[in-house]
């Protein structure tokens, strides 16, 4: 009996121990910035998306009030309902594990689904990345919490920098042929342009506008030739 792990499955698992992780430092800075222990677990239970965390306990944070902590998350938040989309139409999930499905719908698993180029190995990578992560996340986020201040500074132990780092990982092999890394290229300068004016949490989405301009343009461009 075969019991080798697939490509998405060995991907998943990779990309789940690398993400997992950071939970404890979203736990870490979340007591830091006044929520309780409960409080921060529940955000990983139930909102589950590390970027909208972040944004929600920094604006808490940072003196602001809950209804705009929620707006921030929220807002940075709706990328998750455009891969989603994508998502239903790639995996085409049953219908009643698609509530699952949408929970567990954010940037790594996409981007492992994404990755492969067969159905079935879609459906391992989504699934191994989105549980993998769901259950390390928020594991590693009561660790953090129940630590709090005894971590210190998060960055200094580089959990700062995982999920950065394993995204990249997965967008790197994409990047072949000239469009793919002028369309990467110019992402990075808008949001390098726009990160200086605007709230955390939205550059992305400036950047996710700029590529739509970007894909449409090329969308034209290739209907007239």
């Amino acid at each position: 009996m075969r019991t080798a792990l697939t490509p998405a499955t060995r991907m998943g698992l990779s990309i789940a121990a690398a993400v997992g992780v950071y939970g404890v430092s979203f736990g870490a800075l979340s007591v830091g910035s006044g929520l309780s222990v409960l409080q921060t677990c529940i955000l990983s239970l139930l909102m589950f998306t590390g970027g909208s965390q972040f944004a929600f306990i920094g604006v808490i944070g940072g003196g602001g009030t809950g209804a705009a902590a929620w707006a921030a998350a929220t807002l940075l938040g709706v990328r998750n309902g455009v891969y989603a989309i994508s998502l239903k139409t790639l995996i085409e999930p049953p219908g009643r594990v698609v509530p699952l499905m949408a929970h567990l719908t954010i940037d790594e698993s996409t981007a492992t689904a994404t990755a492969q180029t067969d159905h079935d190995e879609r459906v391992r990578g989504f699934w191994t990345a989105g549980v993998g992560i769901y259950l390390l996340w928020n594991a590693s986020t009561l660790v953090g919490a129940l630590a709090g201040d005894a971590i210190g500074d998060p960055r200094r132990w580089g959990l700062d920098g995982a999920a950065v780092a394993a995204f990249l990982g997965l967008l790197w092999p994409r990047l072949k042929g000239r469009d793919p890394v002028a369309l990467a290229v110019v992402s990075a300068l808008v949001t390098v342009m726009v990160l200086p004016v605007v709230p955390p949490g939205i550059p992305v989405l400036v950047a996710a506008a700029a590529t739509t301009v970007w894909w449409a343009w090329q969308h034209r461009r290739g209907l007239r030739t």
